[in-house]
This record gives C-alpha cells, sequence and structure tokens, in this order.
C-alpha cells in the first residue's frame, strides 16, 4: 500500500472526486486524516453550499497539515475540474482574479483533498460583486480575554443591530472569537458596508466602553474586546460557517442561535463532533435568509459621528491604497513622537 493510502474517489452527485493520500493525518493531536475532512465536509455540505453557494471563495489551503506551512489561495488551483465554476472578483489594487465559486457539493471535497480547510467568502453573489448581501461583524478578543467576553460583547452587538432595525445570527470564529452575520440588500458598495460596520462598533463601544473598542492600533485597544470593522472592507474575508479552523483540535465555525451562544463552549465544536450537532440541530442560520434588511439606520449614524466628531472614518489596512477621508496610517505613539 502506498504511503498514506491509495487514493479513494467519492460519488457526490454527478462528480466523481478522487482524494489522493486519504490516510494522511493533518490534525496530528486528533489523529484525524485528509479522509475524515473530506467526510466531514460531504456531512455539512448542504448548510456549507446555503452559507457560500454563488459566492467568490478564497481557499485556505494547509497542504501538510494543521503543522505546516499555510496560504491562501485567491485564485482557482491549476488543474481544477472543467466543472468547477468561477466569480471574477477585483482587488483594492484593482487588480483582479478568478476565484473559486462553489455551486455543488463536489466543490468542498474537491477542495479538501488540496488541503483546504477554512472557506473565506466575499460577502457578495457572483452576479454582483460590488454590492454586498451580508454584513459580517468580527468580534475579536485580545490574547488576555476569551470567548467568555466575546460573547458579552457579541450581546451588545445584538442589541445596537435590534435598535438598527436589523437580525445578526451568531456562530464560533472556530477560536475565541464570535462572528455575527447579517442579511442586507445588495444596494451598497464596500465603502458604505464598512461605514456600517464602524457605526455599530462605535455604538457599540459607548455602551460598554470599558468592554469594546474600534480602535485599530493595539496599543489603544487596553485589553478590550476588538470589533473588526476592516473586516467589511474590500477583499477582506471571515471563515464561513461550517469551515475547519487551523487549531490543534480542528474545530469549526459553528452556526449558533443566541441562547445556545451563551452555554457553549468553542471547543466543542469539531471536525468529529459537528456532523451529530447538525443532525440533532439543523441549520440554524437557515432563517438568515427569509428577510434581507437596509443599512439606512447605521449610515444615518455614521453620518451623525462624522458631523460630531469631526470625521467618522478609521484607518484601513496597510495594504490598501490611501482612501478618501482615511485619517493618518500611522499609530498614535509613532505619530506624537513625529511632533516632538
Amino acid at each position: 500500500m502506498a504511503k498514506n493510502g491509495d487514493p479513494v474517489e467519492y460519488q457526490v452527485g454527478e462528480r466523481t472526486v478522487r482524494v489522493s493520500s486519504p490516510d494522511k493525518v493533518y490534525f496530528p493531536e486528533r489523529g484525524i486524516t485528509k479522509r475524515q475532512v473530506v467526510e466531514y465536509y460531504l456531512a455539512v455540505a448542504e448548510p456549507l453550499l446555503r452559507a457560500i453557494g454563488e459566492r467568490p471563495t478564497t481557499l485556505k489551503r494547509y497542504v501538510d497539515g494543521v503543522t505546516g506551512e499555510w496560504f491562501y489561495a485567491k485564485r482557482v488551483p491549476k488543474g481544477a475540474p472543467d466543472w468547477l465554476e468561477t466569480a471574477r472578483i477585483a482587488f483594492p489594487s484593482g487588480r483582479t482574479a478568478d476565484e473559486v465559486c462553489p455551486t455543488e457539493p463536489a466543490v468542498f471535497a474537491w477542495a479538501a483533498n488540496l488541503g483546504t480547510f477554512d472557506f473565506h467568502p466575499w460577502p457578495v453573489r457572483r452576479s454582483d460583486v460590488d454590492h454586498p448581501d451580508e454584513l459580517r461583524i468580527d468580534v475579536d478578543p485580545p490574547e488576555r480575554a476569551g470567548f467568555a467576553d466575546a460573547v458579552e460583547v457579541a450581546g451588545v452587538v445584538r442589541e445596537v443591530l435590534a435598535d438598527a432595525g436589523l437580525t445578526g445570527y451568531p456562530k464560533t470564529s472556530g477560536g475565541r472569537g464570535v462572528h455575527v452575520l447579517v442579511r442586507i440588500r445588495p444596494e451598497w458598495d464596500f465603502i458604505a458596508v464598512r461605514h456600517a460596520v464602524i457605526a455599530l462598533g462605535r455604538e457599540v463601544e459607548r455602551r460598554i466602553p470599558d468592554k469594546a473598542t474600534v480602535s485599530w492600533w493595539k496599543e489603544e485597544r487596553g485589553g478590550r474586546v476588538f470589533l473588526d470593522y476592516n473586516q467589511a472592507a474590500r477583499d477582506r474575508t471571515v471563515a464561513s460557517s461550517w469551515s475547519v479552523r487551523g487549531t490543534p483540535r480542528a474545530t469549526v465555525s459553528t452556526p449558533l442561535t443566541w441562547d445556545l451562544l451563551a452555554d457553549v463552549d468553542p471547543d466543542d465544536f469539531d471536525v468529529l463532533t459537528v456532523p451529530d450537532f447538525l443532525a440533532k440541530h439543523g441549520d440554524l442560520h437557515a432563517p438568515m435568509d427569509e428577510t434581507a434588511f437596509g443599512l439606512e439606520t447605521l449610515l444615518e449614524w455614521y453620518e451623525r459621528d462624522d458631523r460630531d466628531l469631526g470625521g467618522a472614518e478609521l484607518p484601513y489596512p496597510p495594504d490598501y491604497p490611501k482612501m478618501p477621508g482615511e485619517p493618518k496610517r500611522v499609530q498614535p505613539s509613532k505619530a506624537r513622537s513625529d511632533q516632538a
């Protein structure tokens, strides 16, 4: 027998997907193999397709397993099957790329065979790649905090969303954080959607200033949970619902209800346990598609802050071109020393 096992084939709908080295260990701490990751993705294929179907999707690949190097595949890999569909997106630089666009479950088995753990979909559909239909709030606790802190801040995110006429759906990030998703009408561009997240984050910060912050610079966060508004910028993504994360336990970013969020441990959700969780609870985010919301109230808040604060815009990531109205992209301590 060949090392890591002879290739195996899976019949997925109309497709036959060949998996090489199925016994290759991807997660040594748990002994989880490539075969188990492939079969996990087949088990969750229906809700995963609901979450990322028709979306341009970056693949986060760990070709040597979780202990090896990883990289983001933002273009369709060479040798992709002719049935794989794509979507063309534009980066902030103006360059374009054809990304994987999942349209059927076989895509997940094919990607897992290439060492894909997490799927990072854009918040747009292929039919309109410049207008997001998903608002994403990334609740990111610092090193000294933990999941309970993220859950507490996410609860305030829920309240602020409700005050803006929006309904959010929480999921574990697969680590210590929480993601909150909102279905929105694709009527606003990336800049407006990012502004909406900034306005929401500022309101959360006002309500719990000792717990939450939108400060881009770590030196200003003071151990508070960061509401990462730049995850709403063009070409920034978060791991999708049902994605396997590159953690020793092979944790999974799992959709929850608000009631469940308060009572779980994120380590409870992994490649081995989530299929049973799905069988028991179903897709807890399926109702998200029933109503698409508007950003009018959040954008009114942004305009108010822009007026009252003398500018509401916040720094973009360092690899972005200079954006209109953006403050200086320099950390405060260095800015002060420059002025001395």
